[in-house]
């Protein structure tokens, strides 16, 4: 085998281990707190130990792995403040998305707006949360491309993925599905009209559904808090 190929080899092993365990914690199969075998990986995906612990790396980079010396490897607890200043950053960057959305929004935009709530009302009347996520995040991206600044869904993508854990739980224990498409479809009438103030009111409405799942998580699940 060439080093070339060897190298190549790793990065998919890598990106493998990453996309599994990822997958993995934000759907809360894997809990706060967890812990993680760098051996059982490592077996589980037939490779030595350096692609898990590249992986491990990567996954930590992002906060969703504690990485201690000597210690066990586990799921990273969240973090009150982390939170707060996650949510702070994708209010602000999402203010002006929403703003420019509005103001540039074609009829073709309005249409691929329209086709993303169909998909998103037939993940609710299916009670999938995990399709809903993902399409949640289609939905945004698309808000950014509207308003022509693609580059701000990489930082509201960052900010998110800090909170989805909490999104999964709220989704699985409270029903939001139902109340989150009414937001959405909300957000879209308004920039489907050109209406800013009423775009970014609702853009804002809707980042602060989750108050009440965290206060309750907080109070139910305090070992998922650091």
């Amino acid at each position: 085998m060439t080093t070339a190929t060897r190298s190549r080899n790793r990065r998919t092993s890598v990106e493998e281990i990453f996309d599994y365990l990822e997958e993995e914690i934000r759907t809360l199969r894997l809990r706060p707190g967890d812990k993680i075998s760098e051996a059982e990986i490592a077996t589980r995906f037939a490779v030595s130990r350096q692609p898990v612990r590249d992986a491990f790396s990567r996954l930590e980079h992002i906060e969703l792995l504690k990485i201690r010396p000597q210690r066990a490897t586990e799921v990273k607890r969240f973090s009150l403040y982390e939170i707060e200043k996650a949510r702070f950053v994708r209010a602000a960057v999402e203010t002006e998305v929403l703003r420019r959305a509005a103001a540039h929004c074609s009829t073709s935009n309005a249409a691929q707006l329209d086709e993303c709530l169909v998909h998103q009302r037939a993940a609710r009347d299916k009670d999938d949360s995990e399709a809903f996520t993902k399409l949640d995040y289609d939905f945004h991206k698309l808000l950014c491309e509207i308003a022509e600044v693609d580059f701000a869904f990489d930082v509201i993508s960052a900010e998110k993925a800090k909170v989805d854990r909490l999104c999964m739980l709220g989704l699985s224990q409270e029903q939001r599905m139902p109340q989150l498409v009414d937001d959405h479809e909300a957000i879209v009438k308004a920039i489907q009209i050109g209406d800013v103030e009423t775009a970014i009111a609702s853009g804002m409405l809707h980042l602060s559904r989750l108050d009440k799942t965290i206060a309750a998580i907080v109070e139910t699940r305090a070992d998922y808090f650091d």
